[in-house]
């Protein structure tokens, strides 16, 4: 959590910015103002980022790029860094990116999102973004890892099924009449979102369904909802009810207006709207673990 600030930066939260660790990618969402400042506290090289996520074209959401660009330049990341944006944002993206001199020594891929849908396939996740209901075009983003199967052991020693053996029954499926059902069980993969600022819309709904860890702005308590609607903003009982709806394991609210002064009233609104998972109220420099990946439920 590099910055968990909404429009107005405080004493205690600096603008926005988010940084997901996943296998060997490093996926920075959202770098506001200070994005730069707040990874050298974190301890964030510019070596760890490999792909950058706008979910919009506001200040608080934007304005760190430049630092951030140029800082990727500026060490010479020896990887492409590929960069995700709406793409009717393409004329902020282009001034924040040549916002001033420097000299470009690493492959920037602009990859801007043209509407819902996959964004990139690894060998480790598939990226997707669904369009949000902001005054801008806006779009989260959701991570999801592959399903898979893990082994076990004790299934393997049953059917003597040992060294070289095991990778060719993962590979093949089926040994000497032994298939892999047989010797392992469902291993689902994990998923994450970010949600950013953006009214109650299906997209929430879409991005939120079945997350380990969904990170989401809950910029106004409940007695603003009026506020967060005419400003195209969540609630923390908004977030909390979709957390809980969408059966989400770990949340993250984030995005807090200036105005408030106890961060644990999020948490409270967000209980008392349904959510009884594990719930964090997020704070500059935090560092939050992906859930442990979760067993399947026995037959």
């Amino acid at each position: 959590m590099l910055g968990t600030a909404s429009q107005v930066p405080t004493r205690r939260r600096n603008h926005n910015g988010y940084l997901l660790r996943w296998d060997t990618e490093g996926i920075l969402f959202d770098p506001g103002e200070g994005t730069q400042r707040q990874m050298l506290r974190a301890g964030v090289s510019a070596h760890a980022l490999t792909r950058l996520c706008v979910t919009h074209f506001h200040g608080d959401h934007a304005l760190g790029l430049p630092g951030v660009i140029q800082r990727i330049n500026l060490d010479r990341v020896p990887h492409p860094v590929t960069a995700h944006y709406p793409a009717g944002g393409q004329e902020y993206f282009d001034r924040l990116r040549r916002a001033t001199s420097y000299r470009e020594t690493v492959r920037l891929r602009e990859e801007p999102v043209r509407g819902d849908g996959v964004l990139a396939v690894t060998g480790a996740f598939t990226l997707s973004a669904h369009r949000l209901s902001h005054p801008v075009e806006t779009y989260g983003y959701r991570l999801a890892e592959p399903d898979s199967r893990r082994i076990l052991p004790e299934r393997l020693a049953e059917h003597g099924i040992e060294g070289p053996d095991v990778g060719r029954l993962q590979r093949e499926g089926t040994l000497r009449g032994v298939t892999l059902e047989q010797v392992s069980e469902p291993r689902p993969g994990q998923r994450f979102a970010f949600v950013m600022d953006t009214r109650l819309c299906e997209g929430v709904h879409a991005l939120a369904q079945g997350c380990d860890l969904l990170v989401i702005e809950s910029t106004f308590l409940d007695e603003d909802a009026s506020l967060a609607a005419s400003y195209g903003h969540l609630t923390a009982g908004q977030a909390g009810r979709v957390a809980a709806e969408c059966g989400v394991r770990h949340l993250v609210l984030t995005h807090f207006s200036q105005r408030y002064e106890d961060p644990e009233s999020f948490a409270r609104q967000a209980r008392a709207a349904g959510f009884a998972g594990e719930l964090t109220v997020a704070d500059d420099l935090m560092r939050v673990p992906v859930p442990p990946r979760a067993r399947p439920v026995p037959r």
